[in-house]
C-alpha cells in the first residue's frame, strides 16, 4: 500500500496544483502548433537532404539516375510538408488576400508550363482546353489552389484533361479535371483524402466564392471547382441562331466530320443525307466494333447513334472514348418518329431526334451540340 502512494506521488509532480498551467495542459488545444511544427521539421529536414544530394552530384559520388531516385521521394515529402503549412496558414486566416481580376485561362497554363518538366518526368499525357474566364480571386490564392488541384490528381493516372470555361448555368467560371488510368488502378496507398484535398477544401472554404465535387470511379476521377464571382463571360456562341442559313454557325461547320453508328441502312442514309444539306461529312458503320476502327482512322467531331444499340455495349465505348476526349458530344436517333429533344449540359446528356424528324430536326440538334463544345 505504502509503495503504490509513492507511486502516485511520482506520477503528478510536487508543482502541480489544482487548477495550475500543469493540469490545465491539453493535447486538444496544441494540435495546430504539433502539426505546424512537424511540418516545418519536414521541410527542413528535406532541404537538406536535397543539398547533400546535390553536393554528391557535382563532386561525382553519385549518378543522375540515383540523384534523381532521392530527389523524386524527397520532393513528395517536402511538399507534404508545404501543403500542412498552407493548411494552417488558410485555417488560422494568416493569408491577406487582394481579390483581383484574374484570367483563370492564362493562370492554369501557367502552372502547367511551370510543372511542364515534372509532368514530363512522370510520364504524363495532358491535353487542356482553356478559355479566357475572369475571376475575382486573390491570384497566389488561386495559384496555390490550381496547383493542389493538380497535385491531388497525378496519383490516380497518367491521363490528365483540363478544362477551363463558363459553366452554362449558373453562369460560373468551371475548372474541369479528368484523370484516367488506362484500365491500371492507382496504388492503394493512395488517399483520396490526404492532405492536398484538405488543402483544396480549405482554399475553397476560405478562398471565397469556390464551390468544388469530385467523382472517384474504377476509370480514375473527376473534378469540379465552380468559381462564384466570375466577372467576364467567354466570348463564343451560347445558342444557335437558325433564321439565318448563312450565319456564322453554319459557316464554321466547315470541316466538322461526324460518325454515324446504326445497324439501319436506313437511319444511316437518312442521317447522311440531312448532314449533307448543312454540309457536314459523315460517315457510317454498323457496330462499335467498326465504330473503332473508323476512329482509329479519323476522330469524328460527333457521333450519332442508332437508341436500338444503346445498351451496355455502347457504354463500354463511351467510357473508351471518353478517355481520348475531354468531353465528347452525341446524338441518339430515338424509335420515336416525331421526338425532339436538346440534350442538357451534363457530362452524359444526349440530344434526341426521332426516326422520322431525321432532315427536320438533325441538323439542328447537330448545330446546338457542336456550339457547346467550342
Amino acid at each position: 500500500m505504502q509503495a503504490h502512494k509513492k507511486s502516485s506521488a511520482v506520477s503528478a509532480p510536487a508543482s502541480a496544483r489544482p487548477g495550475s498551467d500543469a493540469d490545465a495542459w491539453s493535447l486538444d488545444e496544441h494540435w495546430v502548433d504539433l502539426v505546424g511544427n512537424l511540418a516545418d521539421q519536414l521541410t527542413e529536414g528535406v532541404s537538406a537532404l536535397h543539398n547533400v544530394a546535390d553536393q554528391l552530384l557535382a563532386k561525382g559520388r553519385i549518378s543522375k539516375v540515383e540523384h534523381r531516385a532521392l530527389s523524386v521521394p524527397a520532393d513528395r515529402v517536402k511538399q507534404a510538408g508545404v501543403n500542412a503549412q498552407q493548411i494552417l496558414r488558410f485555417y488560422g486566416g494568416r493569408i491577406r488576400q487582394s481579390h483581383e481580376k484574374v484570367n483563370m485561362g492564362e493562370l492554369v497554363e501557367g502552372v502547367l508550363q511551370e510543372r511542364k518538366a515534372e509532368l514530363g518526368i512522370l510520364g504524363i499525357a495532358l491535353r487542356r482546353k482553356l478559355k479566357p474566364v475572369e475571376v475575382l480571386i486573390d491570384p497566389t490564392v488561386a495559384h496555390t489552389f490550381v496547383n493542389a488541384v493538380l497535385d491531388w490528381g497525378l496519383p490516380f493516372g497518367s491521363r490528365i484533361d483540363l478544362r477551363m470555361d463558363l459553366n452554362n448555368w449558373p453562369e460560373h467560371a468551371r475548372l474541369q479535371m479528368r484523370v484516367s488510368n488506362d484500365g491500371v488502378p492507382p496504388s492503394s496507398h493512395v488517399n483520396p483524402d490526404g492532405l492536398s484535398w484538405m488543402l483544396i477544401r480549405q482554399i475553397a472554404l476560405v478562398g471565397g466564392g469556390i464551390d468544388v465535387e469530385r467523382s472517384l470511379t474504377e476509370d480514375g476521377v473527376s473534378f469540379t471547382a465552380l468559381f462564384t464571382r466570375t466577372v467576364q463571360a467567354v466570348d463564343g456562341i451560347s445558342a444557335v441562331d437558325l433564321s439565318d442559313e448563312h450565319s456564322s454557325m453554319f459557316k464554321s461547320l466547315s470541316g466538322t466530320y461526324v460518325l454515324t453508328i446504326s445497324p439501319s441502312l436506313q437511319i444511316r442514309a437518312d442521317v447522311r443525307d440531312a448532314l449533307r444539306e448543312i454540309g457536314i461529312v459523315s460517315d457510317s458503320v454498323v457496330d462499335f466494333e467498326q465504330a473503332r476502327d473508323a476512329i482509329r482512322a479519323r476522330m469524328p467531331n460527333l457521333i450519332v447513334v442508332d437508341s436500338e444499340i444503346k445498351d451496355a455495349a455502347f457504354d463500354a465505348f463511351r467510357r473508351e472514348l471518353l478517355r481520348e476526349v475531354f468531353e465528347f458530344p452525341f446524338v441518339e436517333i430515338s424509335p420515336d418518329d416525331s421526338s425532339f429533344d436538346m440534350s442538357g449540359f451534363g457530362e452524359f446528356s444526349m440530344a434526341k431526334v426521332g426516326r422520322g424528324n431525321i432532315r427536320e430536326a438533325l441538323g439542328t440538334a447537330v448545330m446546338f451540340e457542336l456550339a457547346k463544345m467550342m
